[in-house]
């Protein structure tokens, strides 16, 4: 039975799974490896700005498109890693994390009866932004093991009603990083349908193994009808702190920027002078950080994969993810749900990730955005479970 009082728009949509299963982890005491939450600070120059600006007294309403030093410090990221150029007064907004930036852009876009594509499986917030919009979600799976897609399952899926396609890149939930080939697909049909691209990049900085992050705005012909999205919580662990922002061409971020004055209207004051500090660190500091988590996902993977699992590659993100089929099992929720008593672990279904509840339903999410010790730890205790299971 739904709330008696929620609106019809948010029916079925209930408490995020981040939410119930990292309550999970603090009532058994287990490993959180569900939520996408570092357990280490970020650089200590970022730290050292946002004391420094709370002490400079940086502590009341910022400006609603976000401080200048901040947009500027945007623009100047665009630029210097995808030479991007962006007028940081006309062409940047900072919003309260990615997620507001999303949900804006969804709102902006979308109008009651219109279509936004998404690649399944997606991150949760995208089905509910599409619903409070009024609009209708069509989605193009993504299929294991390298959760590629079929360009013409993805041509088939604009409909005369579809404004916008929704382009997650590096992935979540699966670490995926679409190729170059691939945008360039994506690519080619918002330009033969004239729809606009909200494309979410907050782990940009964050690809392995040599494999390159390519920024949706920089193919040919697609920086005038793409709305970009990061995020200074994944780009310097610090996720609590709600610093997100937009790029793009004038037109789109003025209308993202009306909806969202209308949702927070500003956040983060104090935070936006830090994270404007953090985007103007070396090159060295953001080739380290994503060296320093793919050794942490080359920390936990064997551990899964002794444990049992059937392991998907991931070449971004903090997360990878893995079939439980080899366990007997099928319903990765029910499996998830019951791993913190089983070993003392928490992950995260993918099922809630998808339309097709059958493509995800024996697959698992897990996060290595821990320390080593950390991951050690939760792989010696699923190893155990899977000793048990044979």
């Amino acid at each position: 039975m739904g709330t008696p009082r929620l609106t019809s728009k948010l029916d079925g949509f209930g408490t995020t799974i981040f939410a119930e299963m990292s309550a999970l982890a603090v009532a058994t005491g287990s490993i959180n490896l569900g939520q996408g939450m570092p357990d280490t600070d970020g650089p200590a120059e970022v730290l050292d700005a946002a004391v420094e600006a709370i002490r400079a007294g940086h502590n009341q309403y910022p400006p609603g498109p976000g401080i200048p030093a901040l947009r500027a410090a945007v623009a100047e990221h665009q630029q210097r890693f995808y030479g991007l150029a962006w007028d940081p007064d006309t062409d940047v907004l900072v919003t309260c994390g990615a997620t507001e930036a999303i949900a804006a852009a969804l709102l902006a876009l979308l109008d009651t009866g219109d279509e936004a594509i998404v690649f399944e499986p997606y991150y949760d917030s995208y089905g509910a932004c599409i619903s409070m919009a009024g609009a209708q979600r069509r989605t193009v799976l993504l299929r294991a093991p390298d959760f590629s897609f079929d360009p013409d399952e993805l041509r088939a899926a604009v409909t005369d009603r579809t404004r916008v396609i929704l382009l997650n890149t590096p992935h979540n939930p699966t670490g995926k990083v679409f190729t170059r080939d691939e945008v360039a697909t994506v690519a080619d049909v918002a330009a033969e349908h004239d729809l606009v691209v909200i494309s979410d990049e907050v782990y940009e900085h964050l690809t392995f193994d040599a494999v390159p992050h390519v920024p949706f705005a920089s193919l040919p012909g697609m920086a005038e009808r793409t709305v970009s999205i990061g995020s200074g919580g994944k780009c310097f662990s610090v996720t609590g702190w709600k610093v997100g922002w937009v790029t793009g061409p004038s037109e789109l971020v003025t209308a993202v920027r009306t909806a969202k004055q209308f949702l927070t209207y500003v956040s983060s004051g104090p935070f936006q002078h830090a994270v404007a500090a953090g985007l103007r660190l070396p090159d060295a500091y953001f080739a380290e950080s994503a060296a320093d988590m793919q050794a942490k996902r080359d920390r936990l993977v064997p551990g899964l994969v002794d444990a049992g699992f059937e392991v998907y590659p991931t070449s971004g993100t903090y997360f990878v993810v893995a079939d439980i089929t080899p366990f007997g099992e099928q319903d990765g929720m029910a499996f998830c749900r019951s791993l913190p008593d089983r070993c003392g672990v928490v992950a995260v279904p993918c099922s809630v990730f998808y339309d097709d509840a059958d493509a995800g339903r024996a697959l698992v999410r897990f996060g290595f955005c821990k320390q080593h010790h950390v991951l050690d730890e939760a792989a010696d205790r699923l190893r155990a479970l899977g000793g048990a299971g044979r």
